[in-house]
């Protein structure tokens, strides 16, 4: 989980949420995410929590992780208990790199969310893996254990880029898991790209895109790289050694990913991620996206449920050790304000080709609405019906259109 954590209000040692937050939790939906906090090496991009054998240090261990993550499970049921008990809609296990855990333990993982709350009949079940993290043989191992779709971080097909990215799988690699998790029976296949690092030529990202649509996945997202403080990236930059990333040529990637994906049959529903079809959507993500509630399991692991928002102890030995003592291992929370709530839901809704209704806007707002419509910025048909939809040259300046309609 990337990012400066705020300062936050203090917890209760058993976690306890305001009877107002349990009230209605999974009203608009209800998911799991479960934080994986292991990787081989650090890319030199990644600022997440994420922690490499050397940096581990004592008190947490791979071997031992599932049973903390189980440990939260238990106390989160506790928690949520005396509330109607939540269907799970989605789970995404995420990280890190999810597929260092044996598939037994993803698997055990998975059980006990079901266990505990049970899975819905039609829950999407996703985990992120790396290329080089997964077999035939376990990705079989994850889809007979309820894993319905993988997204794997190819983020380019260059040699030349993933060096600089200190990405370990080969170029081609990434596309052959694709294929095995095809195999495999996986329903939903994503890959992820990376646009805009230093070195990168325009062919580069050509070539990654006829690799992704080669590759038969149904999903696909795509991000300009952004250069986080305190990475080995970064570092390299302000050395001079590498040239920091172009606005202008992130702009042409993205327009190149428009062209790319849309001739090959994917629609944008989110300013980043392209599908195949609506069931190919990230279910997860979008209950990020519109509102929902999730219980973040595992170190640094942020929830959300009735307007309340925690996080956990960053550190995987600090985490399992406040479960081993039969405490909540979460850090800080907040109750967020209805303006907040507000503005977390303009700014992420908009990013949506859904759209978000007009009537949402205060009078300030609908007044940058209709200066972004005029603009180009919106689209106009949209618009005439109630709702704010970013056309492709809004999608590229999305931000600024937020900073429109939140005066």
């Amino acid at each position: 989980m990337p990012g400066v954590l705020p300062e936050g209000e203090p917890v209760p040692r058993d976690g306890s949420l305001p009877a107002t937050a349990r009230r209605a939790v999974g009203a608009r939906g209800f998911g799991v995410y479960v934080h994986v906090p292991f990787c081989a090496s650090r890319c030199g991009y990644c600022d997440f929590n994420t922690y490499t054998a050397s940096e581990l240090g004592g008190g947490a261990s791979r071997e031992t992780y599932a049973d903390s993550v189980l440990a939260e499970l238990a106390l989160a049921a506790r928690v949520l208990g005396d509330s109607p008990p939540p269907r799970v809609d989605t789970v995404f296990v995420g990280g890190g790199t999810p597929t260092l855990l044996p598939a037994d333990d993803l698997a055990r993982i998975l059980d006990g969310i079901d266990r505990v709350w049970g899975l819905a009949a039609d829950a999407e079940v996703t985990t992120e893996a790396n290329p080089e993290s997964v077999s035939p043989e376990s990705l079989k191992t994850l889809r007979a254990a309820g894993y319905t779709r993988i997204s794997l971080g190819m983020q380019s097909a260059a040699p030349g880029v993933l060096a600089v990215l200190d990405r370990r799988h080969s170029a081609g690699r990434a596309t052959a898991a694709a294929l095995e998790a095809r195999d495999a029976g996986f329903e939903h296949v994503n890959l992820d790209l990376i646009y805009g690092t230093p070195g990168e030529t325009a062919e580069d990202f050509v070539a990654s895109l006829a690799q992704v649509v080669d590759a038969g996945v149904d999903h696909v997202s795509a991000y300009a790289l952004i250069v986080e403080d305190g990475t080995r990236l970064a570092a390299r930059m302000r050395r001079g050694e590498l040239p920091y990333p172009s606005d202008d040529v992130a702009a042409d990637r993205y327009l190149a990913a428009e062209a790319a994906l849309g001739e090959a049959g994917f629609s944008w529903y989110e300013v980043s991620n392209w599908a195949r079809s609506a069931a190919a959507r990230c279910r997860h993500n979008l209950l990020y996206w519109t509102g929902a509630d999730w219980w973040g399991l595992g170190p640094g692991a942020h929830s959300h449920v009735g307007g309340v928002r925690w996080w956990n102890v960053k550190h995987p030995s600090a985490y399992a050790a406040r479960l081993a003592e039969g405490a909540s291992p979460a850090l800080a929370r907040e109750q967020l304000t209805p303006d907040e709530q507000h503005m977390e839901d303009v700014m992420l809704r908009v990013r949506l080709a859904s759209g978000l209704p007009l009537d949402v806007l205060d009078e300030p707002g609908r007044a940058g609405a209709e200066r972004a419509r005029d603009a180009g910025l919106l689209d106009a048909g949209a618009y005439a019906r109630g709702l704010v939809v970013l056309t492709l040259r809004g999608r590229l300046l999305a931000d600024a259109v937020v900073r429109d309609l939140l005066p």
